[in-house]
C-alpha cells in the first residue's frame, strides 16, 4: 500500500511478535534527514503497537518525496494506511 511518500509493506510471520523494517533511500536527503525519518517511524512503532496488526513484518519504503515532518503527521497517516490494508483483508488475515 501507498502512503504519502512511502509504501507500507505487510507479511504474517509464524514469531508471534511484530518485527519493523525500514528502507529509507539516499535520495529522500542527507544523512540527517535520513536517519529523522527513521526515527520518526520508529517512534510512532513502538507507541502505538497495539494498533499494527499482530504476527507481522511491516516495512516501510520511504521515497524521496516523503515530507512528513512530525510525530502526530506520522501517526496519522500510518495509522489510516493500516486500517485501508486490514479492510483489504492485508496484513496476514
Amino acid at each position: 500500500m501507498k502512503g504519502e511518500g512511502y509504501g507500507l509493506i505487510f507479511l504474517a510471520n509464524a514469531l508471534g511478535y511484530n518485527r519493523l523494517g525500514i528502507s529509507v533511500q539516499r535520495k529522500a536527503g542527507n544523512a540527517v534527514r535520513r536517519n529523522r525519518i527513521k526515527r520518526l517511524i520508529r517512534e510512532v512503532f513502538r507507541l502505538h503497537r497495539d494498533q499494527f496488526p499482530p504476527s507481522a513484518d511491516i516495512v516501510l519504503a520511504v521515497r524521496p518525496e516523503f515530507t512528513i515532518d512530525s510525530l502526530l503527521d506520522m501517526h496519522t497517516s500510518v495509522v489510516r494506511l493500516i486500517g485501508v490494508c486490514q479492510g483489504q483483508g492485508y496484513a496476514g488475515n
